[in-house]
């Protein structure tokens, strides 16, 4: 699979301070990505290696083949990027917005008025971006980022002041283009919207990169244990609690239901004694480690040198 950014051994300082260290990685096309990590964990000034607004101290970065920092860096056209904080001239309308945009991009007249439609802000179009919400604000941002059919899109906690339904309505239009073949690199603190769409996870330490993979081959290196519930039936409860007495940690919770923490090569056998006589047995919930579990693992284990 073709990479579209290759980022290599690349570090950036300002002033005595590294906010990134000697970071590797490619991201390649048709991915969705999600690069995480707490605040000051240098997510943000790799977003802007990339953009081409700042040089690394050291290390290489190529985007689209081209080095985003060259002052003929002609792959921006392709790029689409959502900062965080999204401010527009409040004094012009969503509609005039987004024409100026296109104008940078080259995108004919005829661009904005779609994409006004696809994020939901057609009734506010002639409307100036002063009197939008935060909401709609950041819609017009995504509008902007989704210009000229971008193959890499850099998104920074792209679904903040967006509902549940524009949430929903956003990773939509993502995995649109992800089945197109553009790479979509999220940045985001919502782990929990990240770990349903994200097909790979960066995590992001004081600068420096503590792991890298899916959410399989994370849990396999973090060996968190599983979490296994069974709803079982009020007349076999005691029956069931004796066969779990030799099967390592479990509890009682709500009741009826038994949850047991299992490592992750111990799960299936660990079922199947725990049911193996499944007639008290009504319901079985196995829950894996989740992102945010990983994350805090990851950030727990790794000592980043300083």
């Amino acid at each position: 699979m073709t990479a579209t950014v290759e980022i290599n051994n690349v570090t950036k300082r300002f002033g005595e301070v590294d906010a990134v260290r000697d970071v590797s990685f490619a991201l390649p096309e048709g991915e969705t990505i999600a690069l995480i990590g707490h605040n000051g964990a240098g997510k943000t000034t790799l977003l802007k290696l990339m953009l081409g607004l700042i040089r690394p101290s050291s290390g290489s970065i190529r985007v689209l083949g081209e080095d985003p920092a060259a002052g003929e860096f002609a792959a921006r056209r392709r790029l689409g990027y959502l900062p965080e904080n999204v401010s527009f001239n409040s004094a012009l309308t969503g509609r005039e917005t987004l024409a100026f945009y296109a104008r940078l991009k080259r995108e004919g007249n005829g661009a904005p008025a779609p994409l006004l439609e696809r994020v939901g802000l057609s009734h506010a179009a002639d409307r100036r971006v002063g009197t939008y919400s935060k909401g709609m604000r950041q819609r017009l941002g995504l509008a902007q980022a989704l210009l000229g059919a971008p193959r890499i899109l850099l998104l920074d906690e792209p679904t903040t002041g967006l509902d549940p339904a524009l949430r929903q309505s956003f990773y939509e239009i993502i995995e649109e283009l992800r089945e197109q073949g553009a790479t979509v690199l999220l940045s985001s603190h919502a782990l929990t919207e990240l770990e349903e769409r994200a097909g790979r996870v960066v995590i992001m330490n004081q600068g420096a990169k503590v792991a890298d993979g899916n959410l399989d081959e994370l849990r396999r290196i973090a060996r968190l244990p599983t979490r296994i519930r069974l709803k079982v039936a009020a007349s076999g409860i005691a029956d069931v609690e004796s066969r779990l007495v030799p099967l390592g940690d479990w509890r009682r919770v709500n009741g009826h239901m038994l949850e047991i923490v299992a490592a992750s090569d111990q799960k299936i056998e660990l079922l199947r004694q725990a049911t193996a006589e499944g007639g008290h047995i009504e319901d079985v919930d196995v829950a894996p480690p989740t992102l945010d579990e990983l994350y805090a693992h990851f950030l727990r284990s790794q000592e980043v040198p300083r």
